[in-house]
């Protein structure tokens, strides 16, 4: 994603979709694919069964809000400095291009930052030892009572 705005930033006014758009939208969508999976599984990761609804309705919530709080606070960027370079008499059309630029290296910037914070500020979990939900390591499950179930049963019913 980082690739795709830093590359925006050079886009002409007169620019064209092949050149100047299309490769953007390639490194963007590859950047998203693989980010937001991989950022809904991280904050998923620590909820319990029990929780895993709300836990993902927490996930989804703060990703709606904080992508309207992004785009509020880069667009009030982007249009001071669109306002500050048409006051300088630079032309509309290059003014709302400096905006849009300014607009795209913040958002690489902010990228940027919260892969150096989370490199920071997440540690790795140890697997344990046995099968994907083996916490006691010996081939069983534990049920939410405490007591070891069958690896082949995934819930507890009554």
């Amino acid at each position: 994603m980082v690739i795709g705005l830093v590359i925006f930033t050079t886009a002409p006014v007169d620019g064209g979709y092949f050149l100047h758009v299309c490769p953007v939208m390639v490194f963007l969508g590859l950047g998203a694919g693989m980010a937001f999976p991989a950022l809904a599984a991280l904050a998923m990761s620590g909820a319990t069964p029990q929780d895993a609804g709300l836990a993902s309705g927490l996930v989804n919530t703060s990703a709606q809000v904080g992508g309207a709080i992004g785009l509020a606070l880069l667009a009030t960027f982007s249009a001071s400095r669109t306002e500050s370079l048409i006051d300088g008499g630079t032309s509309t059309l290059e003014a709302l291009n400096g905006g849009y630029h300014l607009a795209y290296w913040i958002g690489a910037a902010t990228i940027v930052v919260a892969i150096v914070v989370a490199a920071l500020v997440l540690e790795p979990v140890a697997a344990p030892s046995g099968e994907p939900g083996d916490e006691t390591g010996d081939g069983n499950r534990q049920n939410t009572t405490g007591e070891e179930q069958p690896d082949y049963v995934m819930s507890e019913f009554g």
